[in-house]
């Protein structure tokens, strides 16, 4: 099967600059694995204010994301620490 397309809005990119080079490091590997397998992952939907957006953990940081089934495109929306993304 073909890996999924993995785009970033203009926050996500803001929030990936301000992240320490090895945690951003990280993360775009844990995107680049999530859009490689993501036929055979089970995404982990959000809920409340949040329900529009699955959620992807990266030690300490959360990223949050759609996904456009018919494009087979994860969009990532919003990278933060887990004690900072829920209170946003």
């Amino acid at each position: 099967m073909t890996a999924w397309s993995v785009e970033f809005t203009s926050d996500a990119e803001e929030d990936l600059a301000k992240i320490d080079r090895m945690s951003r490091k990280r993360i775009i590997q844990k995107l680049e694995w999530l859009g490689n397998n993501f036929d055979s992952v089970f995404p982990i939907p959000l809920h409340g204010a949040y329900r529009e957006f699955y959620k992807l953990r990266v030690g300490d940081w959360r990223i949050f994301y759609t996904v456009g089934w018919k494009k087979r495109c994860i969009t990532v929306c919003y990278i933060d620490r887990r004690d900072k993304v829920y209170k946003a």
